[in-house]
């Protein structure tokens, strides 16, 4: 039997809505923020939940419209519940609450980080479990061991700060702009990633991601020969951030698939978008002969589809999300 679902997310910055078909994607439709924000340099949550209620009305008419079919061809609806801004969360749970409500459809709430778990499979239909999973973002970043669909073990995390917020924070100190990730990955182009040995954290703990200390190190590095007229180009600056960053995620993901054994690495946020990681992925699973998943760009940062496809799941095990369920901004994948 075919099954349509509605997928909706506004955890953070951006209001996207995606329809997928038994596993196809339909449309993924998506209302950045970033202009809004740029201004303050990061994210304002009382101004992100304005534009999600401003934008998602509208936006899902759109997804739906993009994908030929009526609302009421739906199966099920489904939304972010967490983790996120509190704010921003509950525009987009609410109204998914409100639609199924109003559809007579059942409604699941979605794990973030779980939606980004199944973005892969939107594009690459022999993705599965096993499989070690590296999640980055602007608020989070985790190596997870999915031994199967619902089965998750988080094998790593970072213990401060996330890759996408080091990129944030480093940017916006070199004046590049924010978002940081995009920007610092066009700022390196023709820059040397080796001009400048910044510092790669936590070299005893396999697993474990640190990126709090780089930024300390990028301006104290900066300052220091800014003052005595010997700083490197804005570009091998950029370059050597990114590879510090990059060089980390991958040395870790690698280090989990060791300690594991599992020969699938796949990937997900908006993180996985940066063109030297995905890169130095490719590069690092082909010298240890595993398989290596990532969804395209677009299907990276957050969205609607992944959503959708991770409902999917949840409603074909039979999970329904009660009305009266509240959205968690603290949600930690598994749990």
């Amino acid at each position: 039997m075919s099954l349509i679902i509605l997928g909706l997310e506004t955890s953070c910055d951006e209001t996207a809505v995606g329809v997928v078909r038994d596993g196809v994607l339909l449309s993924n439709v998506m209302s950045s923020q970033v202009d809004e924000h740029a201004r303050f340099g990061g994210v304002v949550p009382e101004v992100a939940a304005r534009a999600h209620v401003e934008a998602i009305r509208s936006l899902t008419h759109r997804a739906l419209r993009d994908a030929g079919i009526h609302q009421l061809d739906l199966d099920a609806v489904a939304a972010t519940r967490g983790p996120g801004l509190a704010g921003a969360l509950m525009v987009g749970f609410s109204y998914g609450k409100a639609l199924a409500w109003a559809l007579g459809k059942p409604f699941i709430g979605i794990d973030h980080m779980e939606g980004h778990l199944f973005a892969p499979t939107l594009e690459h239909s022999r993705f599965e479990p096993p499989a070690i999973v590296l999640l980055a973002s602007g608020g989070h970043s985790q190596i997870v061991h999915a031994r199967a669909w619902g089965d998750y073990e988080v094998i790593g995390a970072t213990i401060d700060d996330a890759a996408g917020e080091a990129f944030d924070k480093v940017a916006r100190f070199l004046g590049l702009g924010f978002p940081g990730g995009p920007a610092i990955d066009l700022a390196a182009e023709g820059g040397d990633p080796a001009a400048i040995e910044f510092p790669r954290a936590l070299p005893d703990r396999p697993t474990d991601l640190s990126f709090s200390g780089l930024k300390t190190a990028v301006v104290t590095y900066v300052r220091r020969h800014h003052a005595i007229g010997d700083l490197p180009p804005l570009a091998d600056v950029a370059a050597a951030v990114q590879e510090a960053i990059v060089d980390v995620l991958v040395t870790k993901t690698m280090n989990a698939v060791g300690r594991t054994g599992v020969p699938v690495v796949a990937g997900g946020g908006g993180v996985l978008a940066n063109r030297r990681l995905r890169k130095r992925l490719a590069e690092a699973c082909v010298e240890r002969g595993v398989t290596l998943f990532l969804p395209s760009p677009a299907l990276c940062t957050d969205n609607g589809a992944m959503v959708a496809a991770a409902g999917a799941f949840r409603v074909q095990r039979g999970e329904r999300t009660p009305a009266d369920a509240e959205v968690d901004p603290s949600l930690r994948l598994g749990s």
